[in-house]
């Protein structure tokens, strides 16, 4: 062993120099070395930094750099996200996106276009003229749709949601609000109270029927029987015969 050398590391060093840090590293752990200046030193981490990826050999795992444009990768030519102004794209780093694709400045990545998707027309709505449908001959109808899919940065634009054309209706009045259903009310009240009026009137009447009714029966018992008057031709006055 060299004189420089110690068994006795700290920080996941399976051997150290106090000149250059770590030499090998414990089992599992990776080795990079890090720059200070104009010197190196090497250290033993449980995964490797950013710029780095990983590599595991049977004698030692060691931390290789990624390209100069790649931020994280997971091999050399594999990158895993991009540095400032490159678009990720299938493991690459690239300042302009390919055709047919667009760059994604929110996840700094080439994503394919996505044009806008609207649902179908609904029914015309009806006939209407100031939010009114009657008192007029010429209004407008309206129909609507949704929009179920919004568009990426250079997708196609989003279509009109809603359209108007006119429309002709047969011309009737206008109920003044309220005025049919008070006018329906008011033939109700009066039809009860009718039938109420005619009611109590065919009660007085039978009331007034029963009672000379019974009148006249107490009448014709109270009253004595008059007696029959003598027939005048049955039995004639006697002729005097005097004279």
């Amino acid at each position: 062993v060299h004189p420089n050398v110690s068994q006795g590391c700290q920080g996941g060093c399976a051997t150290c120099s106090d000149y250059n840090g770590c030499l090998s590293c414990k089992p599992r752990l990776f080795f990079v070395l890090e720059r200070i200046g104009m010197k190196q030193i090497g250290v033993c981490l449980s995964s490797c930094p950013s710029g780095y990826y990983g590599t595991r050999y049977p004698d030692i795992n060691k931390c290789a750099k990624c390209k100069a444009d790649c931020d994280t990768c997971f091999t050399r030519n594999f990158c895993t996200k991009c540095k400032s102004g490159f678009y990720l794209y299938s493991g690459k780093c690239l300042e302009k996106c390919p055709d047919g694709l667009e760059a994604n400045n929110h996840t700094m990545e080439c994503t394919s276009i996505v044009h806008c998707e609207a649902s179908e027309w609904s029914p015309w709505s009806p006939c209407t003229k100031k939010g009114k449908t009657c008192g007029f001959k010429r209004g407008n109808e309206v129909r609507v749709r949704e929009i179920v899919q919004h568009p990426s940065a250079r997708g196609n634009p989003c279509p009109a949601t809603s359209e108007s054309r006119k429309c002709i209706v047969q011309r009737k009045r206008c109920q003044k609000e309220g005025k049919g259903k008070k006018n329906r009310e008011e033939k109700r009240k009066k039809s009860n109270k009718d039938e109420s009026k005619e009611t109590r009137q065919e009660s007085k009447g039978r009331a007034a029927r029963r009672q000379n009714r019974d009148q006249r029966e107490n009448n014709n018992k109270t009253q004595p029987k008059k007696r029959k008057a003598p027939n005048k031709e049955q039995n004639p006055a006697p002729v005097d015969t005097a004279h």
